[in-house]
């Protein structure tokens, strides 16, 4: 084939059209508009109460004022404790990072098993993880509580870690499935004909392909069980409280001055963690998905 054969055909572009300037102020709106709750936060949490009275919530800080920060994190009350939601911040982190790690790699395990494996009753078993995925939380509480009272770890920190672990299964079982399933059968024909294993194909021809996989459920994981409240607020208990249960105490607290300074501060401290997942794992996400996430 010849190289003016793959060259593209048509005008190159050039300047600016006006279906493109069409695009970039349908951008720049959407942008705007989605940034719009955020940028008055930032700023609000920047204000005095005193600023804040004024009622002009579009105008910038007098000066740039962290005080608000530093309360929500250390002094804020949320109840009868006045320890800001760092004390929220570590039970979060006890709870994301073990229910992440497990449910993922209990998912790949699953995930391959049901895509590459002749598993009896397969498709019985995939379709119970599919209803289980799309049943919403409140149906199961009633009957987790229960559960876990009669096994003596209700309200504990392994109670919450395995209630998430058990509702992060079936999502991650169904895009590790998809994700192998459209992988070459012949890698594994192959790894079968050298006599590998189930453990042995999995992690040294599977797993290594799986990264872009991997991050994509790392992500959902940490966005879902980090911004949890339904479940934190009844699985957890009061001494492993995670954020989100903390910064509700402290932005519906019924007595005193409403100070909206701190509780715009403390949202965003709260929502601090899956923003920045979101930011630095963002273009893996993309491979991700477009990798097999979305494959049938």
């Amino acid at each position: 084939m010849s190289d003016t054969a793959t060259q593209p055909r048509g005008r190159r572009p050039t300047g600016l059209t006006s279906g493109r300037v069409g695009v970039y102020v349908f951008l720049a709106i959407a942008a705007a508009f989605f940034l719009l709750p955020a940028v008055i936060m930032v700023l609000t949490s920047l204000k005095t109460m005193d600023q804040i009275r004024l009622g002009h919530i579009f105008s910038l800080p007098e000066s740039l004022d962290f005080t608000a920060w530093g309360t929500a994190w250390s002094s804020a009350c949320t109840g009868l404790n006045c320890n800001g939601i760092s004390v929220g911040f570590l039970n979060s982190v006890k709870i994301l990072v073990p229910s992440t790690i497990i449910s993922i790699s209990v998912g790949a395990i699953t995930g391959y098993a049901l895509s590459l494996w002749n598993v009896r009753w397969a498709n019985v078993l995939f379709g119970i993880l599919l209803i289980g995925a799309f049943i919403p939380y409140q149906v199961f509480i009633y009957p987790l509580v229960r559960f876990s009272s009669m096994a003596g770890i209700f309200q504990t920190l392994p109670c919450i870690i395995t209630i998430h672990t058990i509702f992060g299964l079936p999502l991650m079982t169904l895009i590790f499935r998809n994700y192998y399933a459209s992988l070459p059968i012949e890698l594994f024909k192959a790894a079968r004909v050298d006599g590998a294993g189930f453990w042995q194909i999995f992690f040294y021809v599977i797993l290594p392909m799986s990264t872009p996989m991997i991050v994509v459920a790392a992500i959902l994981q940490i966005t879902g069980i980090w911004n949890d409240f339904i479940l934190g607020l009844n699985f957890a208990g009061s001494t492993n409280s995670p954020m989100t249960v903390l910064l509700n105490n402290i932005v519906n607290s019924t007595t005193g001055e409403r100070v909206y300074n701190v509780n715009m501060a403390a949202t965003i401290l709260t929502a601090a963690v899956p923003l920045a997942v979101y930011f630095i794992s963002g273009r893996w996400f993309v491979r991700g998905i477009a990798a097999g996430a979305v494959k049938g």
